[in-house]
């Protein structure tokens, strides 16, 4: 059955508990490393491709490590807004040491 979230604060520890495996928060950490560095390359140079690059590499290694690592569905198809969120104060939790990735 689909949970219904209606604050970030509630659906966080969901998130998290998606992503117990520190393979798929590393494709995570990956995809988000190769976003910001895409969407800057876009901001730069208005090449609309980087732009396209930075969707299709962060989806694309957060959605593999989902289907063939943690072998569940990607919160983002339920909760595309809650799942981004999620994804950058995870981001920032891997950099600061909360989250183990190797």
């Amino acid at each position: 059955m689909k949970k219904h979230f209606t604050k970030f604060s509630e659906f966080y520890p969901y998130y998290i508990e998606e992503h117990k495996n520190k393979h798929t928060k590393l494709f995570h950490f990956i995809g988000s490393c190769l976003f910001i560095y895409f969407f800057l390359k876009f901001l730069i140079t208005y090449e609309v491709n980087n732009l396209i690059f930075a969707f299709v590499s962060a989806y694309g290694l957060a959605w593999t490590s989902h289907f063939f690592i943690e072998k569940n569905k990607p919160a983002t198809f339920d909760y595309p807004v809650y799942s981004f969120m999620g994804d950058c104060v995870m981001f920032t939790e891997i950099i600061k040491g909360k989250h183990k990735i190797f």
